[in-house]
């Protein structure tokens, strides 16, 4: 098997197969382009999944990149919930979302509060979905309750969100929201060597992503810096010499030591950019593992806004890590920057033909946005489920940009499993340092305990 990934993306299956993605409407469960279809027994199939389910496809197929994405899913499943629950009255909130009108259908009520709040954040109206939701429902007084109370309900998240950050902090431009460092360490674009064939391709020395996006008004934390990690190592240090000899022995392209299941891993993990994300992934895990432990429709509506806002405070984490400690990527240290670091370990020495396996992302490295995301997602699925322990398996979610793929399920006996197989698929994959990896993983689940118990918390 060829798992040469460090070409460059032109035309063939794979673009041809990316160009006939619809750029509207989204697929139904039992689709091939609906996530749920290889994950989800029919008899679990309920309101929820399938409204996550359709912003899921929506990121896939506007190919949004993963901290966008993350931000996207958060308002519309909190949305749905806090209409829901206003109506059923079982948990407590923060936002004064108020008193339902009485006899309203709480899942017309979701569904109609979700896609008022995903219109805006994805730009898109969703009309042929919310129209052959609503048909589902027959008419009446609770149906037309129900809508007009998920409207409001959906108009006020849009409101409360208006003034987040989250519009000035889409430009790709530093404008002063964070300092630069000035030593050897500091975060330049790789470049020129950002594609690969059949998988994703960023432009040579592109702007870095979303400066910005660190400052978005979290969900669950104080701020965008409430769970930030302790600095990275001093590039004199023995540490940084350690990890600088793993990942490039581990992480370049013609690697000796990386075996093929690794490999295999490196690039089941990457998720994107055009695709399901890897907030999406750990979302997609949740649905996977939560449908058959017999949670009503509310709490599978809680544990879902849970999900939202947990990965969209998960981006916010990680995105003010990387600009506030402003990380080189291994790429750049190994292939142009060694030399400077002042390190006495002979292993740090430049190879100016090294290459990450799959391709380098145009931001910092410290700490890794996978990791963080990974963390939060199994930390909130094990605080829901009572338990790690749960045998599961599934395909890449999206095999158009890694082909190789097709076919090859991974199985996994604990949901931890899955969160240091993600983690570590950066390292495998040569563009994130150790140091990324375990200080994600720590912030990722102290971000899933916190909502978890300050959130949504039940009624006494």
């Amino acid at each position: 098997m060829d798992l040469n990934r460090r070409q460059v993306l032109g035309t063939g299956a794979a673009a041809a197969a990316i160009a006939t993605l619809p750029a509207c409407s989204t697929s139904s469960y039992g689709s091939k382009t609906s996530y749920l279809t290889p994950i989800l027994k029919p008899q679990y199939q309920n309101t929820v999944f399938h409204w996550v389910d359709i912003v899921m496809q929506q990121v896939r197929d506007q190919r949004v990149p993963p901290p966008r994405a993350a931000y996207n899913f958060a308002a519309p499943m909190v949305a749905g919930f806090l209409a829901a629950n206003a109506i059923i009255g079982r948990y407590s909130e923060p936002y004064g979302i108020g008193a339902a009108p009485r006899g309203a259908d709480p899942e017309v009520a979701y569904g109609v509060a979700f896609t008022t709040a995903a219109s805006e954040n994805f730009q898109q109206p969703f009309l042929f979905e919310r129209n052959a939701f609503k048909d589902r429902f027959p008419d009446g007084e609770a149906k037309s309750l129900g809508i007009k109370w998920g409207r409001e309900v959906g108009l006020k998240i849009v409101r409360m969100r208006t003034n987040d950050g989250a519009e000035p902090n889409k430009a790709n431009f530093y404008l002063g929201r964070y300092q630069r460092r000035d030593d050897a360490l500091k975060w330049t674009p790789t470049g020129p060597f950002y594609s690969a064939k059949p998988g994703p391709a960023f432009g040579s020395f592109t702007r870095p992503l979303f400066p910005g996006h660190g400052k978005i008004t979290p969900w669950s934390m104080q701020s965008g810096s409430q769970f930030r990690s302790a600095a990275f190592y001093d590039p004199a240090s023995p540490e940084f010499a350690e990890e600088f000899d793993t990942i490039r022995r581990l992480g370049g392209k013609d690697s000796r030591i990386r075996t093929a299941d690794q490999a295999e891993i490196a690039l089941f993990w990457e998720d994107g950019p055009w695709g399901i994300t890897p907030p999406g992934h750990f979302i997609l895990i949740g649905m996977q593992v939560l449908q058959d432990r017999g949670l009503d429709f509310l709490d599978l509506a809680r544990a879902f806004a849970l999900f939202g806002a947990t990965q969209c405070d998960a981006s916010i984490n990680a995105w003010d890590n990387k600009y506030h400690y402003d990380v080189i990527r291994p790429e750049t240290a190994i292939r142009h920057r060694a030399e400077k670091f002042g390190n006495a370990d002979p292993r740090v020495s430049r190879h100016k033909n090294w290459q990450s396996y799959i391709p380098t992302p145009e931001f910092p490295a410290y700490t890794s946005g996978h990791s963080t995301f990974g963390a939060a997602g199994v930390e909130l699925a094990t605080l829901l489920l009572g338990t790690s322990e749960v045998s599961f398996s599934h395909e890449s979610p999206d095999q158009v940009l890694w082909p190789v793929l097709k076919g090859r399920r991974r199985h996994w006996t604990n949901l931890e499993q899955t969160a240091e197989e993600n983690g570590w698929s950066r390292l495998y994959g040569g563009v994130h340092w150790k140091l990324d990896h375990d200080a994600a993983m720590t912030a990722g689940r102290a971000i899933a305990r916190n909502a978890f118990r300050n959130m949504f918390p039940k009624k006494a």
